[in-house]
């Protein structure tokens, strides 16, 4: 393993400067969940250039892609995420993006950089690696949207995969370290969706009316008294209401208010109980104030819980590479989503995080339009990725 890692970090290190203008190169052609037509045809382009046999997704949208003759039987995958999100720009840098109101502030762009770097990699050795490394590079649409690991699961990308392995650029933890955890990283993210019907009127006459106004802010007050409560206070949940809309004139009392909101748990009993929760809240404050409230859940992405000896084997490939005094663990779950949960259902991997924070760029948060990266995390990525590939082959 010692010599395949060196061989393979230094053809990324001989290459990194492809991997940059990759990045770049997404960055600034951003395109946001369910569009990501352009961005899929570039990556084919490219991959196919270097001997690679690609698949794309039947959407037009994602690929996979592996050696060419690789035949059936066992591999590993890797996997990235394309999509951008729906986002002003707000850097002054050559690669800004030119299509107003997307941008990469996810770190999507440095994603696919990486791991297309570390399939090009294996696939420039392949007549040095060992018979047994065997992968599979997947580079998914519609992650915001948690829809596009579904599809492609949906398109058969999983079949033969017998471990995953994926990572997220991380602008909180510094360049050349690397976050793991052996248990649960995410969480799972539902969406609640709320209808109050009552009868409009005139505001001078609320006897004449069936306020759903009146209903809707004791139901959120309510709910945000109540849901906290309703698990085990040692468990992490969450629900959120960002949306709230009803009404058009001062004057006028409307007939119905909109509530939209998002709920997040580490488990799916702390899901199943709260969903029972906003249930029975919203039939009391329905009956108490003559409203009609209606309810409905979408369940997003499972939470990620990552396999605990494939995550030990990436850990040691990372310390391998970074030394064992960047390997950090995570902590606490995130109550963010991530639809990575989606392959592990069909088989156990690893979801890491990996720092690209210094001195060289601006420090912003994940999700702002001035989200940007140190560019050598990218042949870090690469690296790293590549040698998870090859711990994993021989498991």
């Amino acid at each position: 393993m010692a010599d395949d890692a060196t061989h393979l970090d230094r053809w990324i290190d001989e290459h990194a400067a492809d991997f940059v203008e990759l990045r770049r190169h997404l960055h600034a052609h951003p395109e946001p969940s369910g569009e990501e037509y352009a961005t899929t045809e570039h990556l084919d382009t490219l991959l196919c250039a270097h001997g690679l046999e690609v698949t794309k997704a039947p959407t037009g949208r994602g690929l996979w892609a592996e050696p060419v003759g690789q035949d059936g039987g066992p591999r590993v995958a890797l996997r990235a995420d394309i999509d951008a999100l729906r986002l002003p720009d707000q850097k002054s840098v050559s690669y800004r993006s030119t299509n107003e109101g997307i941008t990469h502030a996810c770190g999507h762009d440095a994603h696919a950089a990486m791991a297309a770097g570390a399939a090009v990699a294996l696939a420039a050795l392949r007549e040095e690696l060992p018979e047994h490394v065997r992968w599979r590079l997947i580079l998914q649409p519609a992650e915001e949207t948690s829809t596009g690991a579904i599809e492609l699961v949906d398109a058969g990308v999983m079949r033969d995969v017998k471990s995953i392995v994926g990572l997220h650029v991380d602008p909180d933890r510094d360049l050349g370290r690397a976050g793991f955890s052996r248990g649960t990283l995410t969480a799972f993210c539902d969406e609640i969706d709320i209808v109050i019907h009552g009868t409009g009127g005139h505001a001078a006459r609320p006897q004449a009316a069936t306020d759903p106004i009146v209903a809707s802010v004791q139901l959120l007050s309510a709910l945000y008294g109540s849901l906290p409560r309703a698990v085990d206070p040692r468990e992490a949940v969450v629900a959120t209401f960002g949306y709230l809309h009803g009404g058009s004139a001062r004057n006028v009392i409307p007939s119905e208010v909109e509530i939209k909101g998002t709920m997040r748990t580490h488990s799916r009993d702390a899901r199943d109980t709260l969903e029972s929760r906003i249930l029975a809240i919203a039939g009391g404050v329905g009956k108490a104030t003559g409203t009609t409230i209606e309810v409905a859940f979408k369940q997003g992405p499972d939470a990620v819980v990552n396999d605990p000896r494939i995550t030990e084997l990436c850990e040691r490939a990372a310390a391998e590479l970074l030394g064992p005094e960047a390997i950090e663990a995570t902590g606490l779950a995130s109550l963010g989503g991530e639809d990575f949960a989606e392959y592990l259902a069909h088989a156990p991997g690893c979801f890491f995080r990996l720092g690209t924070r210094s001195d060289a760029v601006s420090s912003f948060p994940l999700h702002s339009g001035s989200f940007d990266l140190d560019e050598r995390s990218l042949a870090i990525g690469a690296k790293l990725l590549a040698r998870c590939v090859c711990a994993l082959s021989s498991r």
